[in-house]
This record gives structure tokens, sequence and C-alpha cells, in this order.
């Protein structure tokens, strides 16, 4: 390239809404690049969203840009180009002539002027259209996510070239040859011509470095030439033995300078291209990077950058993005329906992370025979994938590809589209879609992955699910533990005939689409599914919490999350606004601890090649889901350190298998010990330590040697057996486990419990329904303890330990839509652990494993109008729709008497050590002289509360 002319400034504006075309007069100036929504253009609206953020500015339909230049004499007829980054639709004209459009959502426009510019004054007029997309683009232009932005951002320049010049560069790396394979085109042959190849690890020069450290190690490459006696360039440069690779762990990154020179030595033209030496392959069950095995800790992303409302195009930005991700332990993204700017690219090249961008599409790949078949949407999707491929293909973090999201339709059209791109460009690995055909999967024969989260309807490997999608996961169902993992599910030692009860080709089912629900042709399944190539599970996690509305004050830009603004007003109508903080809080330590069940039952599985949270950060919209330990910003909530997080989702995982969490004064406890290792460091002649303590003692302890076999990923380490102490009282306990000399290392909180015998414990004024004899135990001024048996009180809500899945909004309506049970949709337990009842159950702030048989067999009151100003000392958090007051323990005072409700089953109480110990507690409480309620209550209203059919 000879040289760039930034185009970048004040640009000449006009709004055209309604498309009426050039004779439009010009009305405005705006900076480029830019949106119109960022700028602030048009007329600011007063709608206020609650399933996302509010676009104050938001607007469709054409733009006008227009702007004089000059072009020098030294440019004047050099053949150039116009660069736009990224837009939307676009059409150029110069100086009044018709160039052509473009339509490209995920690469750069260019419109090549092979005539040049003459010398002096030019006009260019480009129209931005963010309507009438060829497909519907997926999170690249949807409201939930970077919004339907209209403008230009990024690059915004005029290319001017040598007569002679190198076309497209690309790159094809090998790591086992030690090779880079390099292809081009020459703008025209001459003889005499020279390709010049040098190299030398590449070392960026930052302002802010967000964490990044260039590796220290240098490495130059002798000068290599080649004569190019023809246009196609095809030529194979050596990087020698000693040259460096580059991997999530050792991100070396090369800058390749391609001199073109002349038959007299003269340089013609100059491209240089930053890439990395790597051999990123599917291997069996296992992904292999450089022939080293990796685990792909992967998180979703659907570029959401709320000050914007547009994905950034710097590297500085996504360098601080990703350094977050990373800092959580994560190495690989998954762009749902998108893909990112270059500079996402070229940050996570420096970072060592692993890309995937995906087509812009969720929805159904039709072929011919299909009555619904859009061949010119099929045709756009394809040309985007190839663009894709050519625009970032040289990136060595850009490893793999997938053709959609929850794609439908003919999968022998998806395994033709996957055979094409494989042969075009074999450095990246490709997979038909994430969690295509649902509950019906198909592997293809072309693809390098599944990605997906069931193999049938029962053989789930995900710890989540919406009730739409039942059957619930692991993690919402099964009594808590650290057994369970999914090698089961994706190989099963039993080979059967399966058939999921959908028996030809045209049977419809409906299933979730986005926000939705759609009705689709689902193909049969005549056979067990038995993956032979990596499996990766899609979208886990998903564990909602509720909103954290001190986020409101972050949002300054055109965005704004009036979504919150209304939830909190929804909060304090119901006169819970001082809960807001509470509630947050004790959500979001809940979904922390999903998370972690749900990471290490991945780790736990030997089966899987790697996983894709949904998600790391909160999701602003499909209804507002705040599923994340950081917001929307990438601004971490205050939930988890990443130093803890990153002891249960890292390239190091202790892991301590156990059946449970509550324990009998006593009782033996048996655990086994492993360690899931993707580092490069040797472990040789190192020890886990451990042990387990309660507050004051130290229970047990021990030191195992660690049998490392360098190049292994899983190690046996361990099985430890011994007997807990006898304890008086209920004793939480910690085990630790570490790695002395190294960040390595795990805690897991358990606890101890007397053995009480039931019948030792003073039932006199303990009653499991609202009767006669507790009416006249009142009226007496006697204290009583009521556990209600009510499954049928329709002021109750169903009692369920795990946090409600991503949004209740969302799936309520989904789950209504589709004639399924809609979700239960709470968020945990809010526990005012100071409260003199929970004396003898110690308890933290927010749900804790001894709550898991009490909350599973109970069903919260909902005291919103009958008892609004009782404050249950556990209350269940209902989520920003409903905001019901929900009562699990509350108390009261009734005429002369006191008395205590657990909305809890009283003979599931009483069947488990933990429940024991509970109602001992209580049950101490109720005939103690701090049973002392403060608030009244009448007979009807009780009746109300405990009777309502």
């Amino acid at each position: 390239m000879l040289t760039k002319m930034n185009l970048q400034g004040s640009w000449e504006l006009r709004l055209d809404e309604h498309k009426q075309g050039a004779q439009v007069p010009f009305d405005d100036t705006i900076m480029m690049p830019n949106t119109t929504s960022h700028a602030r253009k048009g007329i600011k609206t007063d709608v206020a969203h609650i399933g996302s953020l509010t676009d104050e500015y938001s607007y469709e339909g054409w733009i006008w840009l227009k702007r004089e230049i000059d072009i020098p004499a030294a440019l004047a007829g050099k053949k150039c180009s116009l660069y736009l980054e990224r837009t939307r639709i676009t059409k150029l004209w110069v100086d009044g002539e018709e160039v052509g459009a473009q339509d490209s959502l995920n690469t750069p426009h260019v419109y090549s002027l092979p005539e040049g510019l003459s010398e002096g004054e030019h006009t260019l007029t480009i129209r931005v259209d963010n309507t009438d997309y060829p497909t519907k683009g997926g999170h690249l232009t949807s409201v939930d996510t970077q919004t339907n932005w209209n403008g230009i951002t990024g690059k915004l320049e005029l290319h001017f070239f040598h007569e002679l010049h190198l076309g497209e560069v690309q790159i094809y790396p090998d790591a086992k040859e030690r090779t880079f394979r390099i292809t081009s085109t020459l703008s025209q042959s001459i003889p005499g011509t020279v390709l010049c190849v040098t190299a030398q690890t590449f070392k960026p020069l930052l302002e802010d470095t967000h964490g990044y450290m260039p590796s220290d190690r240098n490495h130059i490459v002798i000068e290599q030439t080649y004569p190019c006696n023809q246009k196609e360039v095809n030529v194979l440069y050596k990087m020698g033995d000693d040259s460096l690779l580059w991997s999530d762990s050792e991100p070396n990154l090369y800058l390749l300078t391609l001199n073109l020179l002349g038959d007299h030595g003269d340089v013609l033209d100059t491209i240089e291209v930053v890439t990395g030496l790597r051999d990123f392959e599917a291997n069996g069950d296992a992904f292999t990077i450089n022939g080293r095995k990796t685990f792909l800790r992967g998180k979703h992303d659907g570029l959401i950058f709320p000050l914007t409302g547009y994905a950034p195009t710097d590297v500085d930005e996504w360098l601080r993005i990703l350094s977050i991700s990373k800092s959580y332990g994560i190495n690989h993204y998954r762009f749902h329906t998108c893909c990112p700017p270059e500079a996402a690219f070229t940050a996570a090249d420096m970072l060592g992370i692993y890309m995937e961008p995906e087509l812009p599409f969720w929805g159904t790949i039709t072929d011919e025979l299909d009555p619904q078949h859009n061949q010119a949407e099929q045709d756009y999707l394809i040309r985007e994938g190839f663009a894709m491929l050519r625009a970032y293909g040289n990136h060595p973090s850009f490893v793999m590809m997938s053709l959609g999201n929850e794609l439908w339709g003919s999968k022998e059209r998806l395994n033709t589209i996957i055979k094409a791109y494989k042969a075009f460009d074999p450095r990246h690995l490709y997979t038909q879609g994430s969690n295509n055909f649902q509950f019906t999967p198909h592997i293809l024969e072309e693809e390098d992955f599944f990605c997906g989260v069931r193999l049938s309807k029962d053989r789930l490997f995900r710890g989540s699910y919406a009730m739409c999608d039942a059957p619930l996961g692991h993690v919402q169902t099964d009594v808590p533990g650290t057994l369970k993992d999914y090698d089961d599910m994706i190989m099963p030692d039993v080979m059967v005939s399966e058939k999921e009860g959908i028996q030809a080709g045209e049977s419809e089912i409906q299933i979730q689409y986005g926000t939705e629900a759609k009705t689709v042709k689902a193909a049969s399944v005549e056979h067990q599914l038995i993956p032979h190539l990596p499996v990766i599970s899609h979208e886990i996690g998903q564990y909602a919490m509720y909103p954290n509305y001190e986020e409101i004050e972050k949002y300054r830009g055109s965005l704004k999350a009036k979504n919150f603004e209304v939830f909190r007003e929804r909060l304090q109508s119901k006169g819970m606004g001082h809960l807001a903080e509470p509630f947050f809080k004790s959500s979001g330590k809940l979904a922390v601890a999903c998370y972690k069940e749900e990471l290490e039952a991945a780790f736990r599985s030997n089966h899987l090649a790697g996983f894709q949270l949904l998600d790391l950060q909160d999701f602003s919209g499909q209804g507002t889901a705040s599923v994340g330990i950081l917001d929307a910003f990438m601004d971490s909530k205050g939930l988890v350190t990443s130093e803890e997080w990153r002891t249960f989702c890292s390239d190091a995982v202790l892991l301590a298998r156990f059946e449970k969490y509550n324990y009998t004064s006593g009782e033996d406890f048996n655990a086994h010990i492993q360690l899931r290792y993707f580092r490069s460091d040797s472990l040789k002649d190192r020890t886990l330590e451990w042990e387990m303590r309660d507050s004051n003692h130290l229970i047990a302890s021990g030191r195992e040697e660690i049998p490392f076999i360098f190049g292994e990923t899983w190690f046996e380490i361990s099985q430890m057996k011994f007997k807990l102490p006898a304890v008086k009282k209920m004793t939480p306990i910690v085990l630790s486990l570490y790695i002395p000399g190294t960040d390595i290392r795990k805690q897991y909180d358990l606890w101890i419990y007397p053995d009480h015998d039931v019948t030792t414990i003073d039932h006199d004024y303990i009653f499991s329904e609202w009767s006669d004899e507790v009416i006249n135990l009142l009226e007496k001024g006697e204290n009583v303890l009521l556990l209600p048996t009510i499954e049928d009180n329709v002021s109750s809500i169903e009692g369920t330990y795990c946090t409600d899945f991503w949004c209740y909004p969302m799936f309520r309506s989904i789950s209504e839509s589709m004639n399924k049970p809609v979700p239960v949709g709470t968020l945990g337990l809010l526990i005012d652990n100071s409260h003199p009842a929970l004396k003898h159950f110690p308890s933290e702030t927010h749900s804790t494993y001894p709550w898991w048989h009490i909350v599973m067999n109970s069903r919260s009151i909902i005291l919103d109008e009958v008892a609004a100003n009782v404050q249950p000392f556990v209350q269940t958090i209902d989520n920003f729709e409903r905001n019901h007051k929900l009562g699990l323990l509350f108390e009261c005072r009734v005429g002369k008497g006191k008395l205590l409700v657990g909305a809890i089953n009283y003979d599931e109480l009483i069947s488990r050590t933990e429940g024991r110990q509970l109602l001992y507690s209580l049950a101490q409480y109720v005939k103690s002289e701090e049973f002392n309620p403060e608030v009244k209550l009448g007979l009807e209203e009780l009746r109300q509360l405990l009777c309502k059919k």
C-alpha cells in the first residue's frame, strides 16, 4: 500500500427515515466514525423498554453522509479504495456518480476505485441503511444487544496503492513443520519481481496494557526471497526449529513483513501481517493446541456495550474486556450470531483467547424442496462466512466457526456449507451451529466438533434448563453433592436403540426461539447418538439474580437502563424498596454457588471438551437477564473475586468428589481427590495438602504426592476416608485443598449436625395445619409453631432451591405460549441470620446447602396484601416482574398468643438431619422469652393466608 487518507472528522448528515432520496437537503453534521444514536441525532424518545435497555435516539431508515476531499497531485490517478471498517448496508457515490453497494454486517466495506481520483476536490456521498437486511442479523442488529445502530464505526479511510502491489494476503500456519504458507496476488505480472519475507516476534507498544505482558522471548527469522513470475503468489516460509508457538498459555506472535521488490531491488510494495504459529485441532473427543490437549473455558458474547450501543473497534478496549475475562479463567469466546471487529481478534491474539465467530443467523436452513426456502438469504449468509474467513482468518485466535444459533432444517445443506468452508480455509474448525436441532440433535459428517446441551431428550450435559426445555438439570433438581459428571451422558456404557417419539421427518414440535416459541419440523431420531468428536456444552449456567439498581447511574450514553428504573419502582410500590440491595447480594451469592457446581461438573467430565458460559456478564436484553457475576459493563458486582472464581474455572482445577454437604455427628466422610490440569508447568515432586477445620479446630489433614505424568490432563490423587467428630451443635466445617508453591487451591463448605431424636423435641405446641386447636391455643395466649401443609394454597409459591433460569418474564411467556408449566421464578433466600429463631441453625444471609431439603419441601406464602406489614426473617426472593413478598419463616402476634409460621412440609422436615436441626432451633425459640413478635395479625387474615384454595 502506498498510503492512507484518514477521513475521520466532520461529515454532512441527512436523516432520511422515509427514504425520500437525494432531493432532501443536508441539514446537519456528525463527527465520524459514529452512530446516529451515539451522536444523539434525531428525535429523543420517551419510551421506556422493560425487556431491554432503551436507546433514546433509536433510528431506522436511511442516513446520508457527504464530505469534500482534496486529492494532492502525488496521489492523483493512483488506484485507491474507500475502506469502511464496520457499517450496515451502504451505497457510495463519487462526484455524484454511483460506485456500488455493499451489505456485509460482519466485515469491512471496501469500494475499489481502479482509475483513482484526479487532483483536486471530490465529493464522497455514502448512504447507510439499517433496514431490510438480507437476513435478520441475530445479535448484530438486535435491540437486545448492541442495538440496530446506523452509521459507520472504526476506520474510515481512502487507501492508495502502487501500480504494482500485493493483494489480499493469507497466512496458513503449520506448527508441526514450523512453517507459514503465504498466498496473495499481484496487481500485474512483471518479470524480475521478487517477494522478500522477514519475521520477528511482535512486541506491541501500548499506552495501557490492561494486564497484557508480551513475552520476553525474541526470535528473528532470516530473510527469505521468492521469485514472483505470475500473478498468483504461493510460497512456503520456514520459521526454523526454534520458532515460538502460539497458544492460550503462550500467545507468541510474529510480525511478518512482505516486501515486493523490483528487478533492481527497489521496494515496490510492503505489507505487514501480525500472526501466530499454531495448530488447533480436534483429536478424538478433545481439542489440542500444537499437539497438547486443551479444554475450552468459554463464555458467550453478544456484543453488549451499554455506553455506545455498538462494538468497539480499538484494540485497547478489547484488551480491557478480554483481559477481565481471562482473569476469571476464560480462554474461549463464542460470539452469538455475530462476528466482532478485527480489534477483538487482535486483542485475543495478544492475550491467548480462542475465538469462535458465528454467522448472523438464528432460524431454519432450508433447501430447494422447502416451500419457505429463501435462496437469496442463504447465499448472503454463505458469502458472509467466506468474507469473515478472508477478513480475519490470519489471526491465530480465530480457531473455530459456527453456522448459527439453534438452527433447524436441512442437515444435508448444513453439511454442504461446512464442506465448502473447510475446502476454502482449513485453518479453523467448523460446526453446524450452536445447539442445532435441540431435542433431536444430529452430528454431521463434515463438522469438526459438536456444540449442544443434550444428546437426546434425557442425555443432558449441562446443569440447568428452562421449564419449556425440561427435563431440568442436576443443579436444579439433584441433592447437592460433587459426584455429578456428564461422561455417562456423552458416552453411555449401554448402547441401546433410542427413539424420542419423533418418528417422521415431517413431524412438528414446539421449541424456544429467541424470546418466543416456534413450531419447526423435526427429523426422526432412530439411533443412539454417540459422539466421536469434541463436545462443547452450550450456554451453560444462566443463573439469575436480582438486579443491582446501583448500576443505573452508570448508563451515561444513549442507552439508558429504564428497565431497571421500572423494576425498582415496582419493588418500592410493594413496600420492599429497602430490600433491593439485600435481594441483589443474597441472590447473587446463590448464583455464584450454582455456577461453581455447574463448572465443576464440566471439569469432572472426561469426555467433555469445553463449555460456553451464559454468562460471565449480564445480558441486558431478552427480558433483562441479570445472570452475570459481572455487570453489562464487565465490572465486578462484588459477589466473588476473580481469584476465588479461578479455583473452579481455570487451567488447573482441584476437585473433591463427595456425596453430600450435610453430615450427622460421627458419620464417615469419603472423598475422592482429582486434578484437571492443562498447564505446561511440571508438577513433578509436588504434593497436594488438605485439611478439614471447624472455626476453632483442625479435624483432619493429609498430604498426597501428585502422580504427575507430563502431557496428561487428568490426575487421580487420593481417596480420603475418616470419621467426622461428634458434635453437640450444628457445626460449619471447611475442606481446603491446595498445592504448595502454586496458585492451585479449592475450598468446600460442609456442615455437621447433632443427631436429634425428633421425639425429644417438645411437640406440644407444634402443628402441621391451621385448626381450631391452634386458634384456641392462640386465644389463650399460648405460643405456637405452625408448619402448615399448603400444597393447594393459591397464595403460595412452590419452593425451589436453585435460582431462576435466565429471566422469568421471558420464559414465563414462552412456557405459556407452549402450554407448558411456567418456571417457579424465585431467586433464593434472604435470611436474617441474626434472628434468635436461627440460634441453633447458623446461616449466612443467603441460601446455603443446609437449606436445600427445607426449601425443596416448602411453599412460601404470599404476604403482599393480607400481611404486607409482616417482614419474614427468612424470605424467598421473588423476581422483578411479580415482586411478591414471600414468607418462608415469619412470626406475628395473634390476639393474646404468638405464632411462628414455617411454610415447610413437616414430614419431610423431620426426615432429614438438617430439617430436624431447624425444627429444634425453631422449637427452642418458640418456647423461649426471646419469642416476642411485634406485628399483629387477626385470625381472619391468617385464615386467608393459610387456607386459600
